[in-house]
């Protein structure tokens, strides 16, 4: 199939730029798709911003140059002619199957889809403090245009801001300062906003500390116009220059590549550096692009990546609408999930680009207001073709969620939970490998409840014993934002009181520093009445205190606990760690667990909540024990539901051992 050309002159057309969309694009969708060691994916949105910001700023100077004005009514018509159509489609698609699938979500969607409209998408989830990273329920299918509304918001104020240096600024280079001079400032509040440790929902989606991408792309279009100076085309470079181009351009893809494997969300370097190199790598892919001439250039131009950039803006909007309604309650990357989500994607994309996209750009709806006013039926067949494109798009997403539903689940969601972004196979295959394992081995010991059931719990009252990885669970440092502390998630499942005992050096046994040891705690309690429920997320010391010499077992602590509490209910909670060797070792961890496993089924009022499967490498600080912001956020979270899944309201405790 041929490629289709855009509407601009040829001259001005440069198949190498397609090439580097396809890259952004596949990036973003390795990503969203989990691919192991593909953490850093989610910065092809960056290379787009990049690209955008130089085409758009080459076009509006363009037109200065043929005519004396940006023509600001025509580049906003074919801007909005270029994006809305498809996207009205999708957000009516998504809305249908959100109605039919998880109609739970329809609250959440209806606000997106106001969001969506409006182009205001990124500052709608940072007013209500949300995570793109870390969303508490399922995701939701349209978290995916915040990009497009940063790249909208700036189609709207940069014109004017182009026209005034255009005006009151002679030299293209000294308008490239004033842009790159706004892109350092928009770096500079990124790296002031961007705190380590915390969610960076802020900084990632803000316009202001993303503008810097756009703006460095601008600053290219100055002095590297796509079709030369006054339009009469670009002169082949010499060989000695090609050569050096090449040379930048295979830097830039080698260095772009390099972040997407070898970062992700949470790494401090990215902000702002990181995004700081991505932008410029993708400046030196462009500038090789632009040079038609360059091999890199004949690489980037190859067939298929063209194919897949002319249509990477249906790409991207449908991608993550399919991924997140068909991967709801599984996570993790599913080679058998992943191929027919990227080929629906694929297929309702082109179907998009020829039924939708590409009649409206050229001229399609004005035609067709022409004739109804004429009272004309000329096009039912382009109207047959656009519902059947509509239809088709309905019936891919749903075959796809159907297919997905009925593959395996490897891991059984807690409620309707599921990490967004944060479920994402994170920077190390590895660690990734580590964090599923402990899943499966404790699955080996006894059965899981798939915990769908159940959203509030039996338990009211609650004391929660904890050593220094829960610290971060009731800590305002890590949690800023109270209701994602431990008391507010668990009253959000029917906890009236909860009590927590947390201490950093705590253990079941020993005692540290005069402190009382998690026996003794319960004691007191038991002592002044409490009868109620206990969460247990002990284990990290024990451990270490039977690999250096206790010999009070791992097995006969848990039983220590058990009999100390009674007879009340009691959920566990199993422990992860991400070190190698010594006393906090992974692998102590590991026989901690299969205790935990080997120990319920002989205590009817004991369950183990599987927080192993969920606890992914990004999650955790340098020493491998303790999290980031966005693990103790979702872990609070998850210990609610899993609480309500255990002992749920109005019904007995849960048949199975482990709950996920």
């Amino acid at each position: 199939m041929p490629v289709p050309r855009p509407i601009e002159a040829d001259h001005r057309y440069v198949a190498g730029l397609d090439g580097i969309r396809a890259l952004a694009v596949v990036c973003v969708i390795l990503f969203h798709v989990g691919f192991p060691g593909a953490g850093g994916g989610m910065l092809g949105v960056g290379v787009f911003f990049t690209l955008s910001g130089y085409l758009i700023t080459d076009l509006l100077l363009d037109h200065w140059r043929r005519s004396g004005h940006l023509g600001l009514r025509i580049f906003w018509l074919r801007r909005a002619r270029r994006l809305l159509p498809a996207l009205f489609v999708m957000l009516a698609v998504v809305s249908v199957c959100v109605a039919v699938f998880d109609a739970s979500q329809l609250g959440g969607t209806r606000r997106q889809v106001i969001a969506a409209i409006g182009y205001f998408n990124n500052w709608s989830t940072i007013a209500q403090n949300g995570s793109y990273f870390a969303r508490f329920a399922t995701p939701l299918p349209l978290d995916h245009l915040w990009s497009l509304a940063i790249e909208e918001q700036f189609y709207l104020v940069w014109p004017w801001l182009l026209m005034l240096g255009i005006r009151f600024v002679r030299g293209r280079g000294r308008l490239a300062l004033l842009a790159l001079a706004g892109a350092a400032a928009s770096a500079i509040v990124m790296g002031l906003l961007y705190h380590s440790g915390y969610d960076p929902t802020r900084v990632y989606e803000g316009t202001d500390t993303r503008a810097f991408g756009l703006l460095i792309g601008a600053a290219l279009a100055f002095v590297l116009p796509l079709g030369g100076r006054l339009g009469e085309g670009l002169r082949p470079a010499p060989p000695d220059v090609r050569n050096l181009l090449d040379a930048l351009g295979v830097m830039g893809f080698v260095c772009v590549m390099a972040l997407v494997f070898g970062t992700d969300a949470f790494s401090s370097f990215l902000y702002p550096w990181g995004f700081l190199l991505l932008s410029v790598a993708t400046v030196a892919m462009i500038v090789a692009a632009v040079e038609r001439t360059t091999r890199l250039a004949a690489v980037l131009s190859w067939e298929p990546l063209r194919w897949v950039g002319v249509r990477s803006y249906g790409i991207y909007l449908w991608q993550w609408p399919i991924i997140a309604l068909a991967s709801r309650n599984q996570t993790g990357f599913n080679f058998f999930r992943a191929v027919p989500e990227v080929a629906a994607t694929l297929v309702i994309a082109m179907l998009s680009w020829r039924y939708i996209e590409e009649p409206v750009r050229h001229g399609a709806l004005g035609r067709l207001w022409e004739q109804a006013r004429a009272g004309a039926a000329k096009f039912d067949a382009r109207r047959r073709a656009v519902r059947l494109s509509s239809g088709a798009a309905v019936a891919s997403v749903l075959a796809v969620i159907g297919l997905a539903g009925a593959l395996p689940v490897v891991s059984a969601s807690i409620g309707s939970t599921r990490g967004q972004l944060l479920n994402k196979v994170p920077n190390s295959a590895v660690r990734a490998d580590t964090a599923r394992s402990h899943a499966r081995r404790v699955a080996s010991v006894v059965p899981a409840l798939t915990t769908q059931t159940s959203t509030r719990t039996s338990c009211k009252s609650v004391v929660y014993l904890g050593d220094s990885p829960s610290e971060g669970s009731v800590s305002s440092d890590y949690l800023p934002n109270p209701a994602q502390r431990l008391e507010p998630q668990l009253a959000d499942v029917g906890v009236t009181t909860t009590i927590p005992e947390i201490s950093g050096a705590r253990s079941i046994v020993e005692l540290f520093q005069g402190q009382p040891n998690a026996q003794m705690v319960a004691q007191q309690h038991l002592q002044s009445g409490f009868n109620g429920c206990w969460i247990i997320a002990m284990g990290t010391n024990d451990v270490d205190n039977t690999n250096t010499g206790s010999n009070v077992g791992l097995a006969e602590r848990i039983d220590r606990m058990m009999q100390t509490v009674r007879g009340q209910p009691v959920m566990w909670i199993d422990g992860v760690t991400l070190v190698k060797s010594g006393p906090y070792a992974e692998n102590g961890m590991l026989k901690w667990n299969r205790a935990l496993g080997a120990a319920c089924p002989k205590y009817s009022n004991m369950r183990v909540f599987d927080w192993p499967s969920w606890a992914k490498p990004s999650y955790f600080i340098p020493d491998g024990i303790h999290y980031y912001t966005p693990g103790y956020t979702l872990r609070t979270h998850l210990i609610a539901k899993a609480l309500a899944a255990a002992f749920p309201y109005g019904s007995p405790p849960s048949p199975s051992c482990v709950v996920r």
